[in-house]
């Protein structure tokens, strides 16, 4: 009997030679939820607006049931009020009117503690060919929004207009973060802190292979990732401040004059025009009540890196 209990009791016993890492690369896809959506929330998923996504990751197994992984993604947002919405679209026609759009290039180094809803206390060999599982930790992100603008797309601006072209937009200060006078917002940092949290199924393929499925969200501490957050500026203000182009600043931070809507000079006396509800000083471009987010859902493959297995030494 006492013979058949001790190899049972060694089998569940956690020993540091149970533990192993596996290395992973995911594609996948990246979505965003802000302020260019027809709704800020998760109800506004447009499936256009989806982008790619891939990634690369380290995990280590240290307990039955417990991993760490650390991994680095990069991944694509984007967002467009003339596709989320259109102008006999009663509830979102404001959102059409007011015309803004975006694409942001999301890199992401995180760090996150993984439960398995199944344990395993043997080796990796004998590990479960399914288990669902859970993550959270924290993640530093770089981002950078960028506009595409088309020359003469928003009327005859004359000298006013600028190239077509991509422009980023966090050097410009959109909504008067570089302006003259006003009370308008400071600049935004690229480089913010995320927790990072989702949940994945895992299926063990063969010895040294899993496949598994994971959507994960990140909840930020920004309401930029898009470059629209609070209110208008000032056109005047924009174009006497400082900023890396007053000029493009100027013309991105209202782009309603290209939605085809009626359009009315500029109050603040530029040669900018404005459509009615849009582009004053002061009035809303954005809801800076709600952060945003941003989820990812990627398929990854993972090899399990064989432990080394110290010999015991004789003396």
């Amino acid at each position: 009997m006492l013979t058949l209990i001790a190899p049972d009791a060694e089998a569940q016993r956690w020993t540091k030679r149970k533990q192993y890492g596996t290395l992973g690369f995911s594609l996948g896809a990246m979505n965003y939820f802000g302020d260019i959506v027809p709704q800020p929330d998760f109800t506004s998923f447009r499936f256009k607006s989806t982008r790619p996504s891939a990634s690369i990751s380290y995990a280590y197994r240290f307990a039955p049931r417990f991993s760490y992984r650390v991994g680095f993604t990069w991944g694509r947002i984007t967002g467009d009020d003339a596709l989320s919405a259109s102008a006999n679209e009663g509830e979102n026609r404001g959102r059409f009117g007011r015309n803004l759009s975006f694409r942001n290039d999301i890199k992401e180094l995180s760090a996150v503690a993984i439960v398995d809803l199944f344990e395993n206390r043997s080796t990796f060999q004998r590990r479960p060919d399914f288990v669902p599982y859970g993550f959270l930790g924290v993640a530093v992100l770089h981002h950078n929004p960028k506009a595409y603008y088309e020359s003469g797309s928003q009327g005859n601006l004359g000298s006013a207009d600028i190239a077509t072209g991509w422009y980023e937009l966090q050097p410009l200060g959109t909504e008067g973060q570089y302006a003259s006078g006003g009370d308008y917002p400071e600049a935004y940092k690229r480089v913010q802190i995320a927790i990072p949290f989702g949940l994945g199924v895992r299926y063990k393929i063969d010895r040294y292979w899993d496949l598994s499925l994971e959507v994960g969200w990140r909840k930020t501490f920004t309401d930029y990732l898009d470059d629209v957050s609070t209110s208008y500026a000032s056109k005047a203000n924009i174009l006497a401040g400082g900023g890396e182009n007053p000029t493009a600043a100027a013309l991105l931070s209202d782009r309603s004059a290209g939605s085809g809507f009626t359009t009315l000079p500029d109050p603040s006396g530029t040669s900018y025009d404005i459509v009615r509800g849009y582009g004053r000083d002061g009035q809303q471009r954005g809801e800076v009540s709600d952060d945003d987010w941003y989820i990812t859902t990627g398929l990854t493959i993972n090899y399990i890196l064989t432990p080394r297995i110290r010999s015991p030494k004789f003396r």
